[in-house]
C-alpha cells in the first residue's frame, strides 16, 4: 500500500512538470502568433493550463525579481520538483520502509 502511495506521488509529479511544459509551450506559440486563442478549443487548452498552473507558479513570481518580461518561474518550479521535492520524497519512502 505504501509502495502504491508513493508511485502515485512520483506519477503526479511527474504529470504536473509535463503540465507546466505544456504551459510554457501554449503561452509561447500564443505569444508567437501560432495558435489563435480566439479559437474555443484553444482557449479551453489555455484556462485549463493556467488554472493549473498558475496556484503553484504565481507565489515563486511574487519572489522572483523581474527581468524585464522574461519569466523563470516554471524553470524555477521544475526544478524545485525535480531537484527537491522527489528526493525528499524518495528519503522519505526509504527512511519508512526500513525502519
Amino acid at each position: 500500500m505504501l509502495f502504491g502511495l508513493f508511485t502515485l506521488l512520483m506519477r503526479l509529479l511527474e504529470i504536473y512538470c509535463w503540465i507546466l511544459i505544456a504551459s510554457c509551450i501554449y503561452i509561447n506559440l500564443c505569444l508567437f502568433g501560432v495558435l489563435d486563442s480566439r479559437n474555443q478549443i484553444v482557449w479551453k487548452i489555455g484556462y485549463f493550463l493556467n488554472r493549473v498552473t498558475e496556484p503553484v507558479l504565481e507565489p515563486v513570481r511574487r519572489i522572483l525579481p523581474s527581468l524585464g518580461g522574461v519569466d523563470f518561474s516554471p524553470m524555477v518550479v521544475l526544478l524545485g520538483i525535480q531537484y527537491v521535492l522527489q528526493p525528499v520524497l524518495v528519503s522519505l519512502f526509504r527512511t519508512i520502509i526500513y525502519r
